[in-house]
Parts: C-alpha cells; sequence; structure tokens
C-alpha cells in the first residue's frame, strides 16, 4: 500500500515524503498521466535524492514502453509515449554558457513533455512557466518532495494532484 507521509498541502505547493523508490515513481506516473504538449517539469536536488526515479515514473505516466534511465553522459534521451519525453541532465555542466549553447529550445518550446535533472543549474535561462519539483534526502530511506507550480497552467495541475493525493492511503 502506498503511503504518504507527512503531506503539507500549501496554497502554492506540495509538500511531501516519500518512504521508496516505487513511491517517488508512483508520484512521476500521476504527474506523466496528467501531462499534456509543452509541459516542463524542473527536477532539482542532490545526488541520489530521487530526480531519475520520478523522471521514470514520469515517462511511465507517458507509456513510454522502455526503462528511463538518467542522461548524465549523453546530455538528453528521448523516449516515445502518448507524447515524446526530453530527459535532460544538466548534471556535468559547470557554466550557464554551456546550457545555453545546448540550444534546448526545440525541445522546450516543441510538442513534447521536457524533464529536467539538476534544473537549479539553469534556471536563469529556463522558461518561467513550470513545475519545480524539489527532492532532498530526507533519510537513507526518505525523500521529501517540494513541488511548486509556476503558471497557471501548474497551479491546475497541482490542484488536481493534491485531490488525487487525498486519496492516497
Amino acid at each position: 500500500t502506498f503511503q504518504v507521509r507527512n503531506m503539507k498541502i500549501k496554497t502554492n505547493s506540495v509538500e511531501l515524503i516519500s518512504c521508496s523508490p516505487e513511491q517517488t515513481q508512483r508520484l512521476g506516473k500521476h504527474l506523466g498521466e496528467m501531462a499534456q504538449a509543452g509541459d516542463l517539469f524542473l527536477l532539482a536536488g542532490t545526488l541520489g535524492s530521487g530526480k531519475t526515479c520520478l523522471a521514470q515514473g514520469i515517462a511511465c505516466g507517458l507509456g513510454v514502453q522502455e526503462y528511463a534511465v538518467s542522461p548524465t553522459f549523453v546530455l538528453v534521451r528521448e523516449y516515445h509515449g502518448r507524447f515524446p519525453m526530453y530527459h535532460i541532465d544538466l548534471y556535468r555542466l559547470d557554466h550557464i554558457e554551456e546550457i545555453v549553447d545546448l540550444a534546448l529550445e526545440e525541445y522546450l518550446y516543441g510538442n513534447g513533455i521536457c524533464v529536467i535533472e539538476w534544473a537549479e543549474k539553469g534556471m536563469d535561462v529556463l522558461p518561467g512557466e513550470h513545475l519545480l519539483v524539489k527532492l532532498s534526502n530526507n533519510s537513507a530511506s526518505e525523500r521529501l518532495l517540494v513541488l511548486e507550480p509556476h503558471g497557471e497552467h501548474y497551479r491546475r495541475m497541482l490542484t488536481s494532484l493534491k485531490e488525487e493525493l487525498k486519496t492516497w492511503n
């Protein structure tokens, strides 16, 4: 049984504790099921905080059949589901100029879904409308996830997610 412990629903964000990679993936799956063409999910957090698990869930929710792996060494992986999913990883980039040089506009403003890990490295050049998910290690087995919507579309998405989370037990 899935359990969300210590869930806090605030006006403009949701905080929850995930107790396993499977729970993090389930949340991602629900986000993927709600996703629409052009959506942007920015994942920020330390190494091992669950960013890739969340991205795997989003891919599953989009109907992607292959297993999503971290694109750390290739920077961008493309998956095909209900919409194309562009899984982007900024971990290996140290300067904002490197991110600008990637010319991500085709992905960011296309008809697919973008999921960007280590998004905090590129916040200055990424679109202002997005769903920001901050992940952190709460303990060896728990992850704190804070979901913050930026833009009306993402506020509506978070409102729907809040209602769904109330039914999870």
